[in-house]
């Protein structure tokens, strides 16, 4: 809700972990948590219900996922010509890691693990407080 909040009158819009991806650079079908696409939505060549180019992709980690989530589809995400922020929240402690990609085209990484810490998703231009995304998390 937050991230749906910050966008108003953005031309961005938020969608959750039902809104299929594809990557037609590596062929890849995944269900991100949550997307973020700027300036509309393209759908995929195979069908209406998928969407191509994102501009922030989210997950949640799990104790299952957590390994291919920051390796493997990492990897796979970077290969998006749209992609400009990968984040991702980590279910069991306080822990977000986030990468942007700079005008160089690298992409820079920034970690938080403090509740106090503010979350600042630099291509949206604006920031979440850790305190609100793990609000309802009971560790």
């Amino acid at each position: 809700m937050e991230i749906g909040n910050k966008l108003k009158g953005k031309p961005c819009r938020p969608y959750g972990s039902d809104k299929r991806m594809n990557i037609p650079e590596n062929t890849l079908f995944t269900y991100p948590d949550i997307s973020i696409y700027c300036n509309g939505v393209i759908h995929s060549e195979f069908d209406e219900d998928t969407s191509i180019l994102p501009s922030v992709i989210i997950e949640i980690l799990s104790p299952s996922t957590k390994n291919y989530d920051r390796n493997k589809k990492f990897k796979l995400y970077k290969d998006i010509p749209s992609l400009k922020e990968y984040i991702m929240i980590d279910s069991e402690c306080v822990f977000v890691q986030s990468y942007h990609i700079n005008e160089e085209k690298k992409w820079l990484l920034r970690g938080y693990k403090e509740i106090s810490d503010t979350l600042t998703l630099v291509s949206m231009g604006f920031d979440i407080a850790l305190s609100d995304i793990y609000y309802y998390v009971r560790f």
